[in-house]
Parts: C-alpha cells; sequence; structure tokens
C-alpha cells in the first residue's frame, strides 16, 4: 500500500479543470502524484502519495546529465457505468522495464506499477473528465537522481507519477492531418533506442517536427536510418495503411517492428480490432514510394496512425520537399474511423471488452 504523505487542498475545484470545454494536452495536473525511490542497498522503497509539487533534485543529479530516464504513457477513462478504468497498463508496465533494461535502470515490479496507478486515480477521481475520447493521461517515469557526474549508471532512482485531465492530442473532432517526410533527420537507428520510451527519442525529434510546421504540416514522418525508404513512424506514432488485399477487399498494412519502433499499445490494440473485424493485418516493411504510388493510382485508400495521446488520427496529405500528395477523394476514411470508435467505445465501457483490457480502478 502506498503511504499517505498529507491531504493536497485543492487549488480549484477539480471540475474547474476537467469540465473546461477544452482541457489541452498535459496544461492542468491533479492534486497528488506518487513517488518511489531505488537505492542499491534496499532495492525499492514503499511508495508514497503526497501532494503534487516541485522536485528537490541535487544539481549534480545524474539523470540531469546523461539522459538515464525512461517514461510511459497511459490513459485512465471515465465508464459508461459511473466507473473508472485503465487502458492496459500491464502492457505499459511491461514496455517501461523494457526501457529500464535498454538504460541500465533497475526493473520496477509490475504489481507496484499498477498499485501506484490505481493509488493515484482513486485518490484523484474527480479529476476524470468525462466526454469520448476525454481521459485521465497517466505519466510515470524513472530519472537517475544520485548526486554524481561519474559516467556510469546511477545507484539511486526516483520513480515519480502524475496526471492529467486531456482532449485527445490533435482534436477533439476527427480532421486528416497533414505530414512531411523527414528527409534531413532520423528518428532513430539500429541497435540504438528507439524501441524504447527515452526522452532523448523525443527531443532529437522537435528540430524535425519545426521543420514539418514551417511546411504546414502537422507532424512529421520518420524513415529508416540505413536505407531511408522504409516508413517508420509519424512524430511518436504507429502507422497503418489500408490496402486492397488482392481479392477486392480491405486489407491492413503495419510497419513491423524492427526494433528502431516503438511498439505501442493502441497499434497491438488495433491488430486485434482489425482482425476481429476480418480484415487481414499485415505487420511488413512500407517504402514511402509505395505511400506515394499508392495514393497516385488508388491501391492504398487510407492512411492512419495511433497512439496514446493521439488514439486514431487519419492522414489525409503528405509532403516531401516541393511535391505533395493526397489521400484519394471521397473515401472518408471509413476503416479508420471504424477501428477509431470501437476502441474508443471499448475504452469508455460503452460495448464489452472482449480482450479484457480495461482494469477497474479500485478504492
Amino acid at each position: 500500500m502506498a503511504v499517505p504523505i498529507s491531504t493536497a487542498a485543492q487549488q480549484e475545484p477539480a471540475a474547474h479543470h476537467k469540465d473546461a470545454p477544452k482541457l489541452g494536452f498535459g496544461v492542468h495536473f491533479t492534486d497528488h502524484m506518487v513517488t518511489m525511490r531505488w537505492t542499491s542497498a534496499r532495492g525499492w522503497h514503499p511508495m508514497r502519495l503526497e501532494p503534487y509539487r516541485p522536485l528537490e533534485l541535487d544539481p549534480s543529479a545524474l539523470g540531469l546529465h546523461y539522459g538515464q530516464i525512461v517514461f510511459e504513457g497511459l490513459k485512465a477513462y471515465a465508464q459508461a457505468d459511473g466507473t473508472v478504468a485503465l487502458f492496459r497498463p500491464g502492457f505499459n508496465a511491461r514496455r517501461l522495464n523494457h526501457s529500464a533494461a535498454r538504460l541500465a535502470i533497475p526493473p520496477l515490479p509490475e504489481e507496484s506499477f499498477i498499485e501506484a496507478l490505481q493509488t493515484l486515480v482513486a485518490a484523484d477521481r474527480a479529476w476524470v473528465p468525462e466526454g469520448v475520447g476525454r481521459s485521465l493521461y497517466l505519466r510515470p517515469y524513472i530519472m537517475a537522481v544520485e548526486p554524481t557526474i561519474g559516467v556510469r549508471p546511477a545507484r539511486e532512482y526516483l520513480f515519480v507519477l502524475i496526471a492529467s485531465p486531456v482532449d485527445p492530442f490533435f482534436s477533439t473532432e476527427v480532421k486528416p492531418v497533414t505530414v512531411w517526410v523527414a528527409d534531413d533527420y532520423v528518428r532513430a537507428a539500429p541497435g540504438g533506442t528507439g524501441d524504447i520510451k527515452f526522452p532523448g527519442n523525443y527531443a532529437a525529434a522537435f528540430l524535425a517536427q519545426q521543420q514539418a510546421a514551417e511546411h504546414g504540416c502537422d507532424q512529421v514522418v520518420w524513415l529508416d536510418a540505413v536505407e531511408r525508404r522504409w516508413v517508420e513512424e509519424m512524430g511518436a506514432m504507429n502507422l497503418f495503411f489500408v490496402v486492397d488485399d488482392g481479392r477486392g477487399k480491405p486489407a491492413v498494412l503495419t510497419p513491423r517492428l524492427t526494433g528502431t519502433l516503438l511498439p505501442g499499445a493502441v497499434r497491438d490494440s488495433l491488430i486485434a480490432l482489425a482482425t476481429d473485424a476480418g480484415y487481414p493485418v499485415r505487420e511488413e516493411q512500407v517504402s514511402i514510394d509505395r505511400w506515394q504510388t499508392g495514393w497516385e493510382d488508388g491501391s492504398i485508400h487510407e492512411v492512419f496512425a495511433c497512439g496514446t495521446a493521439a488514439v486514431v488520427t487519419p492522414v489525409g496529405a503528405l509532403k516531401r520537399g516541393e511535391h505533395q500528395w493526397r489521400a484519394p477523394a471521397g473515401t472518408g476514411h471509413p476503416i479508420t474511423l471504424g477501428l477509431r470508435r470501437r476502441l474508443l467505445d471499448i475504452q469508455h465501457g460503452h460495448i464489452p471488452d472482449p480482450h479484457a483490457w480495461m482494469t477497474p480502478v479500485t478504492g
């Protein structure tokens, strides 16, 4: 059980934020946080539920200097019956430990991870917003806090869990986005950190994202670092393509996990939902040339991206240098929107959960 430190006094009622017409993403934070320390002498200490507050870190904390930090992102959803449930917390617990192992950070027991989520969401339950697509975004992270600038793994770490009521990342209104192909930069290389949630992956992407914005685009599309031809991710999201299966019926493709792509919980869920709906699903490499010609000749019907923050977002246009390609006219993205609707219905408890993805919040 988490050790309660004190009860946080609300600066403003939770309803002031969670019921606002526009929540934004990561703008408001709840009253509490959960923390837990690890030391080489004791391992993981008991977790603490305490008021949301600034952290006290030594200026020489190793994580600040060498980036020995990993994080996760997942959501809690208001349910149709008035309860609250977490979406696939076990997936995120395992992925956090996969990231931790890559950066020589000690693993956090899965049961401790889920207990931390349960503790914080139960304490700040009033902050969970209602409405399709709205959720309480949960950000757990582990950082090296040992006061040293010696170049080695730390001997002290801090786990922190915070929460924020959010809208979907792009918009509560589903609109196709325009994306920019990153020819000047790469996101990840074989043997690197592309398949983990590492802050450096995100900071290194900001310049390409700025370049995309300068060209009137919403997001950036990454190509592989070796051949610079294979589509990998869109921003920090996984990509899907709806194509003809050769018999006049739709099939779904998504780039296969090669060690440079982040394995997403939403990606994994959409593969299952597409299969449930009878669409053949293939995980294979998709070249940027195939994307371009597929939109030109109509063999690619729909393209969409997915992730915890964005949920499912259709892609309507692709820019590369001076050239631009658009999705085939009149498609309306029916498969994209159908999968999105089904996923959200499961997350909000509007329909049965056949894969047991939702974990009720207790307490």
